[in-house]
Parts: structure tokens; sequence; C-alpha cells
């Protein structure tokens, strides 16, 4: 007892000491004069104006019979990449055949063609540290190639073979065909996945090609007749476009590129997209998922194109709104607030259709309708709250320096070319959009705010655990909820199999 009361009275005498000398050393600042802090180095770095920008593009031929060749010499390095573009994919097949184009993409390839099969190809290819791939999507099927460039001649023969004379194979096309089941079956593990497939087919309808998903039933329905009828109404000269880059002489190329290609005959030109874009019917839609104990918020309207004279003050405004750390979004609702794990958005422009106007967010269960409300309140804001000079001049430099490394190599600039080419946009739309967003104005942003955003047209849905909501979503008040049946249909005999197995 003595010994602790000894060490008690010590420890009190050294804390008594370090007060003492702490007050004789504080130094008390009058509170009418402010500390001055010099800037930062860092801050006194002049910036430039940023270079013109002029990216070299691509040499473009187009054959007699319609056919466009894109070639880019690069001999940094000896390799040569080459992609067979062709219009025509996901959205232009009939609902009840729904998952054809990657059955095709798939089983093209593996396939082989009429005179080696794709096990063959698979040797082939491995020995010469090669590849060709197909591949299809939501407007396009594609033939790819990359190898050496000593390699070339036969690789490009393999990738031609390809195209001309593929012979789709009845096995491989099954094989595709239960991998792409065990997808559909597994499409609702994921929350997040669940969130962004029916935020899309609010916006487009659930039967339209911009979302409707494959089933079961109609990618058992595909047969390898059907992807014999899809290459031959797809693949001819001026339904394609050859793009190549690399290291390569571009005559010798274009030579080579005739000759595989100038002789095909001509096709009827491939029908632009149509179709009308109404929007998503406004309200709060749910899909309950009690195995989660998180929520995925979308906040969903229809986009733009980018053909949209307003494209540039759009995506300036975008880039305020939701365009990373520093935007509105996230520094109000995450950074702030602290509602959301992640939160984002966009006003989507596509090429040839609407794009989709979004706001998204994957919060905790109990916070689901208080993050709803501050992202709702924050889209409301792009009208009400005015943009800053600071903000706009941000948003550009953001922009822009981003911009330029999307186009920082050869490869990306074939690609961007290609994708121009493809969508019949001017070759120049990649020069001008310095310029756009150069002269875009605080009242350019007010204007398109006012006309593209409206709260009364966007459509609500959050996937989450109804359970463990803190305020159940009839607190928005925003009309009565919508639940969403996610339900994956299964074929009768499927669905007797799966019964049958339960029961062993």
């Amino acid at each position: 007892m003595k010994m602790r009361h000894c060490t008690a009275l010590f420890a009190a005498a050294l804390l008594c000491s370090a007060f003492a000398m702490a007050q004789e050393t504080t130094v008390v600042v009058p509170p009418d004069v402010k500390k001055v802090q010099p800037p930062e180095p860092w801050m006194k770095i002049p910036v430039p104006p940023l270079h013109p920008f002029h990216p070299e593009q691509p040499i473009r031929i187009e054959l007699k019979n319609g056919l466009v060749i894109l070639l880019e010499p690069d001999h940094e390095l000896p390799f040569i990449n080459g992609t067979i573009n062709i219009r025509g994919g996901s959205r232009d097949v009939s609902v009840g055949k729904s998952g054809l184009i990657d059955l095709y993409g798939e089983s093209w390839r593996t396939s082989g063609t009429a005179t080696q099969s794709g096990d063959q190809l698979d040797d082939i290819l491995e020995a010469k540290a090669a590849k060709v791939e197909t591949d299809g999507d939501l407007d396009s099927t594609s033939v790819s190639w990359s190898c050496l460039t000593k390699d070339e001649d036969l690789v490009f023969g393999i990738a031609v073979d390809l195209l001309e004379h593929p012979a789709f194979n009845d096995q491989k096309l099954k094989l595709a065909q239960q991998q792409a089941i065990a997808g559909i079956v597994r499409r609702n593990d994921d929350a997040s996945g669940i969130a962004q497939r029916e935020a899309g087919m609010l916006v487009y309808g659930k039967d339209s090609p911009y979302a409707r998903q494959p089933e079961i039933s109609t990618v058992m329905s595909v047969t390898v007749d059907d992807l014999k009828a899809w290459h031959a109404k797809t693949v001819f000269p001026n339904n394609m476009i050859v793009a190549v880059e690399g290291d390569f002489d571009p005559a010798a190329m274009e030579k080579t590129l005739r000759a595989a290609f100038e002789e095909l005959p001509r096709g009827e030109a491939w029908p632009k997209p149509g179709g009308e874009f109404p929007g998503p019917k406004p309200g709060v839609y749910s899909v309950n998922k009690p195995d989660v104990d998180q929520s995925n918020i979308w906040i969903v309207g229809l986009g733009t194109e980018r053909r949209n004279p307003d494209f540039y003050a759009l995506a300036v405004m975008n880039e305020i709104f939701s365009g990373g750390f520093g935007s509105r979004l996230f520094q109000d609702v995450r950074t702030k607030q602290g509602l959301a794990y992640a939160v984002f958005g966009g006003y989507g422009a596509s090429y040839d259709h609407p794009g989709m106007f979004y706001t998204a967010a994957s919060t905790k269960s109990e916070t689901t309708v208080k993050t709803t409300q501050a992202m709702l309140e924050e889209i409301h804001e792009l009208k009400t709250k005015p943009f800053t000079p600071a903000e706009l001049a941000s948003a550009k430099d953001q922009l822009l320096n981003s911009f330029i490394f999307r186009y920082d190599t050869k490869e990306k600039v074939l690609a961007s070319a290609t994708e121009l080419e493809f969508y019949g946009y001017p070759a120049d739309f990649l020069t001008k959009y310095r310029a756009g967003i150069e002269a875009v104005t605080l009242a350019d942003l007010e204007r398109v705010a006012n006309k593209y955003i409206d709260p009364s047209k966007l459509a609500i849905l959050v996937v989450g655990n109804e359970s463990q909501y803190e305020t159940p979503l009839t607190a928005l008040n925003l009309g009565p909820v919508t639940p969403i049946d996610i339900t994956i249909p299964m074929p009768a005999a499927m669905r007797q199999q799966m019964s049958g197995e339960g029961t062993e």
C-alpha cells in the first residue's frame, strides 16, 4: 500500500511539473492577429495552356464495293492488330432469339473453318503466340486478330477464312448454350448487377432491344441454321470496316486487304436503327433481396445522343454533378453526409440512340430512404443551385485533361476513328471536342439544366432488403411502390428435372 501511494504522488508531481512547463512556454496570440500562411510551392507552378489537339488520322481507303479500310502504322513494336467490324448486333435480333449474338460470337471462332477445326486453330495460333477472336455485342459483330509482324500473313489468313468460310458446329453451339444458361441462372446473385439490369429496363422498356435479357428458352431455341442465316445476312463488304494498327508498310497492307476483300459482292445497306424512346414511367420500384444488408439505388431517366448540339454543355454539367471526388454528388452524399459507400452518375450520350441519365449509390439498408432523398435533392439543385465560375473552370479542366489520355496512343486513335466511321460521324468530331467544351458558359449550363433535367420524369429503383429499411420507401411520398419480379423463367422440362433432383 505504501509503495502504491508513493508511486501515485510521484506521478502527480511529474504531471504538475509538465503543466507548469507548458504554461511557461505557451504563447498567447491575440484574437485580432491572423496568421498568414505562405502559399504552397506547388501553387506557384505556372500552368501553360493545352497544346492544339490534332491526332494523326488513320489512312482511309474505300473499296469499290463499299468496304472501308482504316490503317494506322506504328513501328514502335513488331506487332499487328486488326479488327473486321460488321454492322448488326443483338438489338437487330427478334425477341424470341435473344442471346443469339452472344452464341454466334462464341461459337463462330470455336467452330473453326471449312478446312480447319477450332481446336486445330487453337494449336496453330498458340504456337505463334497469336490470337484470332470473334465477338458480338449490341450493334455489331467482329473478327479480330493479333500477332507478330512476321506472322501476319498466316494469322490474317485465318481471320479471313473464318469470315468467308465459317463452319458453325452443333457441339460448339451446345457448349456456348450451356455457358450462357449457367450465366442466366446466376444473374440474380449480385445485387448491383440486378440494379443495373433493371434500371436499363425501366428506361428503355423490358422488351426493348436496348435492355431485354436472354432467357433460357430463347438461348435454347437458337440453332446452327440461325447462326448461318445471321452470318449470310450481315457479312458483306459495304457492311464492314477493317481497321489495322501496327508495324506494317501501308502500301503493302492496302494491297493485301484489297486482294482479300475487293472482289466480294456488295449487299444491301444495313438499315439505320429506329424506335421510340419515351423514357421510364415515373415512380418508385423495388426489388426485395433478403440476403443482402445494403441497398443499391438507381434514379434513372433518358439521356441524349452525341449528335445533340447541347452535347458539350451537358458533358460539362455532368462533370460538375457527378464527375468524380470533387463533384456535387460525391461531396454532398458521401463526403458531407456519409451516406454512401459509392455514389456516381452520368448523363449518357450514345452514338445513335439516347443514352441513360442515371444517379446511383450503394448504402447500408438503414439509410436507404435518406440516401435516396439526398440524391433527389442533388438532382433538383441542378435547376435551382447556380453553377459557379470555379465549378465551370474545374469541370472543363477535368474533361479536357482526361480527354487527351483517351487518345494518347495510335491504337486508341484508330479505335475512336473506327467508332466514328461505324456510326457515320465526321472524322473531325474528336478535334471539335476541345473547342466545344471550351465554349461552354455558365448560361449554357443553366439552359441545359432547365431543358433536360426534369425530376418528375425520373424512376427510382431500389434493390435491397426491405425488412432492414429504417424508413419504408413510401416515405419518399412519390406514390405507391411497384415491386419488380426478378424470377428467372424456367422451361417446363428444366423445372421438372430440377424438381426431380431435389427429391432424390
